[in-house]
């Protein structure tokens, strides 16, 4: 399990450190503090980014939009982001909104308001809204990570090292490669957002991530994953079992 990295775009060299040590604190990765917009520009594409916290103003100029309008253009390149600001002109408002964000904070900015603010931009950037407001739910997946509610903190998966899934009671177990997650979503949802190339459903109980089978043992309806996992199919997947082809 990763932390969730986000970039600080803030030229107030106090309250962007304010903002990084309210991070931290809530166990999230503060990949750098960018002043300008050429700095923010750098350390956007040299670092694996989640989230952008965007001061409008950098110096006298609204230099955060024009970060956001690159940023929204460039395929592939974009990433969920807030705006701070104190500003109340209506149109440089106006401008901003043209952006997209997914949360306009004010200055001062709450603790509480900006933990919120990034569950939200995370849910509402994967469209799948309220998520982290439910009680019978704690996880968004996205192409690439699953993002897992703990406490105040989002916690990041990588897919790749999902080994597979398997449910239990009224909760989902994630094995990796090095451990395991108990999340409370339906394996039914989970499904619905898995990339259905890589994650096959082989039992009403488990999906396999395809990538990691060792072998295919016909005779005892079962599959061989890494790290020596063993688990059963059920006899409704078999067709989809011997299509798999996948012998290493």
């Amino acid at each position: 399990m990763d932390n969730l990295n986000i970039l600080i775009i803030e030229d107030d060299e106090e309250l962007a450190n304010d903002i990084a040590d309210t991070l931290i604190t809530n166990n999230y990765t503060v990949v750098g503090i960018a002043s300008n917009y050429k700095d923010a520009l750098t350390k956007y594409y040299q670092f694996s980014i989640d989230l952008v916290i965007i001061d409008i103003f950098l110096g006298e100029n609204p230099e955060g939009i024009t970060f956001a309008e690159t940023i929204s253009t460039i395929p592939n390149a974009l990433k969920p982001f807030l705006f701070l600001t104190s500003s109340k002109n209506r149109q440089i408002f106006e401008r901003a909104k043209l952006t997209n964000p997914f949360r306009f904070l004010l200055k001062p900015f709450n603790e509480l308001e900006l933990l919120y603010a990034i569950e939200m931009a995370i849910e509402k950037f994967y469209h799948q809204t309220n998520v982290f407001a439910s009680k019978s739910e704690d996880t968004v997946i996205a192409d690439e990570y699953l993002f897992i509610k703990k406490k105040n903190t989002l916690k990041k998966v990588k897919l790749s090292s999902v080994i597979y899934i398997e449910v239990e009671n009224r909760y989902c177990n994630i094995i990796t490669e090095i451990e395991k997650f108990v999340i409370q979503i339906p394996l039914s949802k989970i499904n619905e957002y898995l990339n259905d190339r890589l994650f096959k459903q082989i039992h009403r109980k488990y999906i396999v991530n395809t990538e990691v089978i060792q072998e295919i043992k016909i005779s005892e309806n079962s599959l061989l994953l890494k790290n020596n996992h063993l688990i059963h199919y059920s006899d409704k997947y078999k067709d989809l079992i011997k299509g798999f082809c996948i012998l290493k």
